[in-house]
């Protein structure tokens, strides 16, 4: 806390705080992590601000995370203007610069990798800022927030930053229940009030009319009246003609000049749509910038797009793409290469550009706010058919509208549509219900880690403390909280039970001796709960020998019908089996040694060292009764090193007390075991294939299993196996980017693709023998019942393997229906891959090709695609 000031941070913002920031503040100063879930331009970010600078003034780090690399790029430039550059970094698959900087900002892929290798740039971080949290139900890529979440150092505080969601007190109640206290700040009302519209065009009216779409918070009257009216008149030659139609795009944007609605974004749910509109108001004849704007525009375009020659930019279309921009209009879509993208937000941000046409990507983080929205369709295509936007896709898209400090109101306007009856678009506008669903899934590569870094139990554990279950089951993230603090209380007392001069529980059995016979034999179901609390690691006493003889367990059964088997080690390597029918008593541990790791019980080496360790344990009590519940009798009754104790009663109750926490600890994993288990039977069918399959003994990974750990990718198992079958070995550079492309593209337009080529036989053997393990890998997800792993693709082969091989950009785009930003995000996603199989390939001829192919795709259009944001930002001072 020393040198922060909180009256010095805010004065540097010039406006008051809202009651949701101040109680965010207040939750960060008392040390606690925070969710703040609130609309779209709300002021969220200042939260995110204040974390950093109170954690960097405490001399600690802070790492601000982002659901998308482009999001990145904004707020390292950002910070970079508030901090300087040479304080803050960027890590991202594009780009890693400064990472040890005090604020580093970062894909939340990244951190998860941190995480999951125990970097130490998680040394000296205070917090962690996890932009756009809601992303977390992502079907891909949103377990990370959830791997983050759980996994992060227990010290670190978090501050999630969501769009409004109608569970916002449940994602809370996760994220308290496993990392501890967590204020939830929720806003729901807007700094800048949003009007709803439905623009309409009317054959009765000269003007295109721009109505309110709800009245008193109902579906407004005229519009309802005028959709029942309109649905048919006669027309010319009296045929049926409808009243009312769909707005053109230069009729809606001419509406929105002259009612001053201007700027604005009108998403369009297809790239095509976007080009084709931007080109439609520019043929049009309509202009909306000044001779001062486009001069800025132009100095604008050349910073952003200095890196890109002349024959790369005229493939890119880059005459009528500026042509559109100097008028005030320009796409904006993942089809355009990212300095394109750029260059349209740098000159909307300063009020150059007067309308946007975007699909829905723009609602996701990078900050570009309007003073209205237009959606010209309610529905788009969700991969097999059209749908209807859902209540949270709506407000996150119109909650772009409203420049606050700026405007006084924003707008939303939605294009009527003879498809979409009026009342659904009241009842959207109406809506504020946006539920936030988990969509984790434990994969191979994350199996792989939590194998890596934790035990059995643990690893279950952390499974059940994510987010999904506790949607699925809320119930078994509550048990596993409890039976974590009772572990915990258990370990504390087991301490105090603890006595130098000697065995407390041996003493405890003198005194049971004392107090009269042994008992009789337990019930067996008593023995069989009392099993099934065994873990791998505790010793025990065998039973029925004389003199007592001790024995680690090594591993824990569960047979059908519920019955534990335990496979235990004698101090002279004898391998014991032992069940329920050969105890008379329930068995108790003894004590506990740490196996060797990695865990390979079955392997003669780990035997050898858990019998040494076994033997270097204390000397072995007799098998003695069952806890005495009762009040141990005084000291000087039994002859004992502990009887001359001051503290044996104390020891004595921490030892009884102990026991009774052990079952209890015992009865609280049968509970959680006997509820929902779905995502920890997902992970224990994951560990079978990776068994089954050679990434792991027992538990304990193989070296392909340490490389598949490493390996972060949606087809991970399969370019794991790939790598193990050494089908990227003996490949040259381009050949190698070119097969390895099979795995990052992924053809998704309706017409069916090209037929692959392939620039050599090998590669198209070794492609033959890529898509058969791809076979045989689905055929055992869909026995093991799991999700099917995407299948490889080789449609991008020839333009990955042209591209490194020195094509130009015309060359390899020529005959291709690949827009230019496709192909540099398809090349990007390649170019990680091939990094990551330049660190992990065992043959050095391998990794040296795949850092060779890496180095040659990363040239021209992109290259400047992921090097111009931070030159940007590279330029930014301190304020």
């Amino acid at each position: 806390m020393s040198g922060f000031d909180r009256t010095t941070f805010l004065a540097g913002y010039g406006f008051a705080l809202d009651a949701f920031q101040r109680r965010a503040l207040d939750a960060i100063d008392a040390g606690e992590s925070v969710l703040v879930a609130a609309p779209t331009g709300s002021g969220k970010t200042l939260v995110a601000e204040y974390a950093v600078a109170r954690a960097v003034a405490e001399g600690g780090r802070a790492f601000y995370t982002t659901p998308i690399k482009a999001l990145s790029n904004q707020k390292y430039a950002d910070f970079g203007r508030r901090y300087g550059a040479g304080r803050v970094g960027l890590l991202t698959g594009d780009n890693s610069i400064n990472g040890d900087a005090p604020v580093v900002v970062m894909t939340t892929e990244v951190l998860r990798n941190m995480i999951y290798t125990g970097s130490a740039a998680l040394e000296r971080l205070h917090v962690v800022i996890l932009d756009e949290v809601h992303y977390l139900q992502d079907a891909y890529r949103g377990p990370v927030w959830e791997e983050v979440i759980v996994h992060a150092p227990r010290e670190v505080r978090l501050v999630c930053l969501s769009a409004t969601v109608s569970n916002a007190d449940e994602l809370a109640g996760w994220i308290s229940t496993v990392r501890g206290p967590t204020a939830v700040v929720v806003a729901h009302d807007r700094p800048v009030p949003l009007q709803h519209l439905c623009a309409v065009g009317d054959r009765t009216s000269e003007r295109l009319l721009l109505l309110p779409t709800l009245v008193d918070g109902r579906p407004n009257p005229e519009l309802e009246r005028l959709e029942a009216e309109g649905e048919r008149r006669p027309g010319p030659r009296g045929r049926p003609r409808r009243r009312l139609f769909t707005p053109r795009r230069v009729e809606v944007v001419e509406r929105l000049r002259d009612e001053e609605m201007l700027p604005a974004i009108t998403f369009v749910f297809s790239r095509v749509g976007c080009d084709e509109a931007a080109r439609t108001c520019l043929d049009s004849g309509l202009r909306l910038t000044t001779d001062a704007e486009r001069a800025r525009i132009r100095a604008i375009v050349e910073q952003r797009l200095g890196g890109l020659s002349d024959a790369d930019l005229a493939v890119l279309g880059y005459g009528r793409w500026l042509a559109a921009l100097e008028a005030g209009f320009a796409p904006h879509h993942a089809g355009m290469v990212p300095p394109f993208k750029e260059a349209v937000e740098a000159c909307f941000v300063e009020g150059l550009v007067k309308v946007v046409f975007a699909t829905e990507t723009l609602a996701l983080g990078v900050n570009m706010p309007a003073r209205a929205v237009v959606i010209e369709r309610l529905s788009k295509f969700g991969g097999e058919r059209h749908q209807l936007l859902k209540p949270g896709e709506y407000t996150q898209l119109t909650g772009r509208g409203g420049r606050r400090g700026i405007d006084e109101v924003g707008y939303a306007v939605v294009l009527w549509s003879p498809f979409v009856p009026f009342g659904q678009v009241a009842a959207l506008a109406a809506s504020r219900s946006y539920a936030l669903t988990s969509a984790f899934r434990p994969t191979y590569n994350m199996a792989a880690n939590l194998v890596r870094r934790y035990p059995p139990e643990l690893a279950h554990h952390l499974l059940n403390l994510s987010f999904g279950q506790y949607q699925a089951d809320r119930e078994v993230v509550r048990l596993e909280a409890r039976l974590e603090q009772r572990a915990a209380t258990l370990v504390r007392l087991r301490e105090e039970a603890s006595c130098e001069l000697g065995d407390v529980e041996e003493y405890r059995r003198l005194l049971r001796q004392a107090a009269g016979p042994a008992a009789e034999r337990a019930p067996r179901g008593l023995i069989e709960r009392a099993l099934a609390q065994i873990r791998p690691g505790d010793v025990l006493v065998l039973p029925g020998r004389r003199p007592a003889r001790p024995a680690v367990v090594l591993t824990v059964a569960s047979r059908r019908g519920g019955a534990t088997r335990l496979r235990a080690l004698t101090a002279d390597q004898r391998l014991v089996s032992l069940a329920a029918a050969d105890f008379d008593e329930p068995p108790r541990r003894f004590d506990q040694i740490d196996l060797p790791r990695p865990y390979a019980p079955h392997r003669p080496s780990f035997q050898r060292e858990a019998a040494r360790l076994l033997r270097a344990l204390r000397s072995v009590p007799e098998p003695g009764a069952v806890p005495d519940r009762r009040r141990p009798r005084g000291r000087g009754s039994v002859d004992h090193p502990v009887a001359r104790c001051p503290d044996a009663d104390r020891h004595v109750r921490a030892g009884v007390q102990a026991e009774r926490v052990a079952r209890e600890v015992g009865e609280l994993r049968d509970r959680i075991t006997t509820r929902t288990e779905s995502l920890a039977r997902h992970f224990d069918r994951v560990l079978r294939i990776l068994e089954g399959w050679g990434y792991l003994e027992g538990w304990a990974l193989t070296p392909a299993g340490e490389r598949l750990a490493r390996l972060y990718h949606e087809c991970d198992l399969l370019v794991a196996e790939c790598l193990e079958h050494g089908l990227f070995d003996g490949l040259d550079p381009a050949g190698l980017a070119g097969l390895l492309s099979c795995f990052t593209y992924e053809h998704r337009s309706p017409e069916p693709p090209p037929p692959p080529w392939f620039p050599s036989p090998e590669v198209r053997r070794r492609w033959a023998e890529v898509e058969g393990l791809a076979a045989e890998l689905q055929a055992a997800e869909e026995e093991a019942g799991l999700p099917l792993t995407r299948p490889p693709d080789p449609t991008f082969c020839a333009l990955a393997h042209g591209w490194a091989a020195g094509e130009g950009l015309h060359d390899v785009l020529e005959d291709e229906d690949l827009s230019g930003g496709d192909f540099v995000r398809n090349v990007r996603q390649l170019i990680d891959l091939l990094r990551q199989l330049a660190d992990l390939a065992p043959d050095p001829a391998t990794a040296t090709s795949a850092r060779t192919a890496a180095a040659r795709l990363d040239r021209g259009v992109v290259s400047a695609s992921g090097a111009v944001a931070v030159a940007a930002a590279a330029a930014g001072s301190p304020p």
